[in-house]
Formats: structure tokens, sequence, C-alpha cells
């Protein structure tokens, strides 16, 4: 595996490439190497925090059950800007929001993989990001989604 990292609003952020896709997301300064995919996912995160990027085009590849890789693509299909509450996503999947939200809490890609736009029904939910809910609130802020959190 190989890690490439930036410096971004909500901290630096390493990625890590395997068999040519995205397998994590973390907040640290890891630098293992440089791939082209590397290059194009920061280039891709650096245009996101810019404003300039509302989907991201990369190849993912979600390790865990198949119940996590569906959460997860249910994340992926959450559009920027908008949310989700973790029983939204659990009536989509014919699953308790219990694990729905154990699944986003242990989403490996965050950020490009959007957990922080999925809420609880009566508030915010957690984020499992450095900085945790103050981290989420301000991705959701970015994508506009702020008048969610009034």
């Amino acid at each position: 595996m190989i890690s490439a990292s930036l410096e971004t609003p909500v901290g630096a952020l390493s990625v890590t490439e395997r068999d040519g896709a995205i397998v994590r997301l973390a907040w640290s300064a890891e630098a293992t190497g440089h791939t082209a995919l590397l290059e194009q996912a920061l280039a891709q995160l650096r245009a996101y925090f810019a404003g300039e990027l509302t989907v991201f085009d990369l190849p993912l590849h979600v390790e865990g059950s198949d119940f996590q890789r569906a959460v997860c693509d249910a994340m992926l299909a959450i559009p920027f800007g908008d949310t989700r509450t973790y029983g939204d996503i659990a009536k989509d999947l014919k699953a308790p929001p219990q694990p729905v939200g154990n699944a986003c809490g242990g989403n490996p890609i965050p950020v490009i993989i959007p957990c922080h736009r999925v809420l609880s029904a009566t508030g915010l939910g957690g984020f499992s990001g450095q900085g945790g809910v103050e981290t989420k609130v301000a991705l959701l802020k970015h994508e506009g989604a702020a008048s969610l959190l009034i």
C-alpha cells in the first residue's frame, strides 16, 4: 500500500492506494510515495475543498462485509449538499438503523465516501474522523448544507 497526504481545512489527510484503488483516507500526514492515482485523489480533494468539485471520480475499494459496502454505496449516492438519515439508509437496505450507523462509523474512506452527509433522526449523529462532530459540521457547511444545522 502506498499513501500520499495533503493539508486541508479539516486537517492533514492521507489517502492510501492498493491494487489500483483508493482503500483508505485518514486524518494524518502519512506519505510513503506517489502514484498517478494518488496524485489524482489529492487533486480531487484540493478541488473539493476549493469548492470546485462536488463529485469524486476515483476507483474505490471498500474492505469489509457486503453490508459495509452497501452502506458505503448508499452514502456515495447522497448528492453534494444533501443529507439523509441513518433511518433512510436503513429503510432502503431493509436493515435496522444502528448497524447502518456502525457501518457509517467504520467508513474507511471518509470525505470521498461522504459519511458526513448522514444524520440521525434527531440531530447530527456521530463522526469518527478527527475533530468528531465539529469536523462533520465543517464539511456540511462547506457543502452548503448548514441550513440543516439550524
